[in-house]
């Protein structure tokens, strides 16, 4: 077997990761012990298919979306395993995608802007652009999940 390029590496560390931070949110969200590999390989799928969706050059907000998607999919399509836990289990796939550096980023910008005399313009609009930015991508990803969940009723709830 050939080694592993530099993509592939970069993919399965995304996937890894995303995987473990679904299951603490799956643990945060109280889902059950059965429900969290159910939701670390939510959350393996959400950060490897945005993960791809970015090696092709899609914005942020278009790769959370079609990530979420693929989520929520697998989430209604797995509904017999997963019972009504399947929204939850999506949603803790979901939840490492949102940009909490940008976030971050905002909070400061906006705190520079505050001061009795901003430095100019550009941190106003950074902030803005950042804030921007978070709203459209957790937007993007709500669409995702909301999507299929309405598309793929079922009876069960």
């Amino acid at each position: 077997m050939p080694p592993l390029t530099f993509d592939e590496l970069h993919l399965l560390h995304q996937a890894f990761f995303g995987a473990i931070a679904a299951a603490g949110f799956g643990v945060l969200f109280n889902v059950g012990l059965r429900s969290l590999a159910w939701c670390a390989a939510a959350g393996a799928l959400a950060l490897g298919v945005r993960t791809l969706g970015q090696d092709l050059q899609w914005s942020l907000e278009a790769a959370s979306f079609v990530a979420a998607l693929a989520a929520s999919i697998c989430a209604n399509v797995l509904r017999r395993p997963l019972g009504p836990r399947g929204s939850a289990v999506a949603l803790t796939g979901c939840i490492p995608m949102v940009p909490g550096a940008f976030f971050g980023q905002a909070i400061l910008g906006a705190l520079a802007v505050t001061t009795p005399h901003p430095e100019n313009a550009a941190v106003i609009l950074t902030a803005i652009e950042y804030l921007l930015r978070v709203l459209f991508t957790l937007a993007a990803i709500g669409a995702g999940l909301a999507i299929p969940a309405h598309l793929l009723k079922h009876r069960d709830f």
